[in-house]
């Protein structure tokens, strides 16, 4: 029995008893198999597994013999130091080798055998927006899965319209419902945008102008640059609201006190930000009407009667205009949104000039 020459092999005793190694034969007479030279290290514990590394993992490269062991050592091979580890440290103590955490663990049945790399599967593509058909990304435009019709102007019908593109009742138009301060502008085209047989918005100029909240000019106050700049913001923000709605298949109705002899606030302005199918119609009741309806009124929309009564003398120069005018002084929002039917559907056969 080689008790003293078993404890000599064991690292960390062989520096205090000096036992000759033994030879291979020994080793395989007492039941011992010789190890691969390069695994230099203790064997496992008896109850741990061997881990062993991935076989795409470098090995590490073993280390040249050194000087022949001086008196006092003993003759087995000291395992070298990793390349890591610093020279000026000991060596770690073989019985509890540390254990990479990328490494899996060994099978249970076969702790000699290390298991197969398994291969990496390659990570999921990031979701992205939809594919259209064919392979292409949606459009710019696109909001959603819905695509919406690029605002464009509205043009006049053509002369080989369908009747359903000439039916004031179904097709979509733009109509600009002109008239002074009391006219009853706002209040019919309301009514009229929601009795329609088919999707129709309204925008009310004065409202996008209050938008504007800190900062607000009113032109009450007095007319300036400053009044002008955000009449002509607003203007040009409804006219690109109603060409979007035109294109998408919404009728439009908007309403705006334009004066027939200012071309600031005219109907140049308007063409040019909505389009020449626009439809204008003047609203024009008489004075006394006008008044009353203003007096009615509240916080910035009331005017004075005076100034109510000179805008109302300067709407009267449409009467020479050529446009459609639809005089509601005796006529409820029931019939005057008739009324207005009637006029869209003679402007949608014959186009006026203007």
């Amino acid at each position: 029995m080689q008790h003293s020459g078993a404890q000599g092999a064991q690292p960390g005793f062989g520096a205090q008893w000096p036992v000759p190694a033994p030879s291979p034969g020994g080793l395989a007479a007492a039941g011992f198999s010789p190890r691969p030279s390069h695994a230099q290290v203790p064997p496992p514990h008896p109850h741990q597994p061997q881990s062993h590394p991935q076989p795409s993992q470098p090995q590490p490269q073993p280390q040249p013999p050194g000087p022949p062991p001086g008196p006092g050592q003993g003759s087995a091979p000291q395992p070298p130091h990793p390349p890591q580890q610093p020279p000026h440290q000991p060596p770690l103590q073989p019985s509890a080798p540390p254990q990479p955490q990328s490494q899996p663990q060994p099978h249970p049945q076969h702790p000699q055998q290390p298991l197969p790399a398994q291969p990496q599967s390659a990570p999921a593509p990031p979701a992205g927006p939809p594919a259209q058909p064919g392979g292409s990304m949606p459009p710019a435009e696109a909001t959603g899965h819905v695509r919406l019709g690029p605002g464009a102007p509205v043009e006049i019908p053509a002369p080989d319209a369908t009747p359903a593109q000439l039916d004031a009742t179904r097709a979509a138009v733009a109509v600009l419902l002109i008239g002074p301060a009391g006219a009853g502008k706002t209040t019919v085209a309301r009514y009229w945008a929601d009795h329609r047989a088919v999707p129709t918005s309204h925008i009310s100029l004065d409202d996008v102008r209050e938008w504007v909240r800190s900062g607000f000019s009113d032109p009450q106050t007095g007319w300036n640059e400053n009044s002008e700049a955000q009449y002509r913001l607003a203007r040009r923000t409804c006219g690109f609201a109603a060409r979007n709605f035109l294109a998408n298949g919404i009728s439009c109705i908007l309403d705006d006190a334009v004066f027939p002899d200012w071309p600031v606030i005219g109907l140049g302005g308007w063409k040019r930000h909505v389009g020449p199918g626009l439809i204008p119609v003047v609203l024009l009741p008489g004075l006394d009407i006008v008044l009353e309806r203003n007096a009615q009124r509240s916080g910035n929309r009331r005017l004075a009667d005076e100034e109510v009564a000179h805008i109302h003398g300067r709407m009267a120069g449409w009467y020479s205009s050529g446009l459609p005018i639809i005089d509601n002084s005796r006529q409820d929002i029931a019939s005057t949104a008739q009324m207005l039917d009637n006029v869209v559907a003679r402007s949608l056969a014959s186009p006026v000039s203007w």
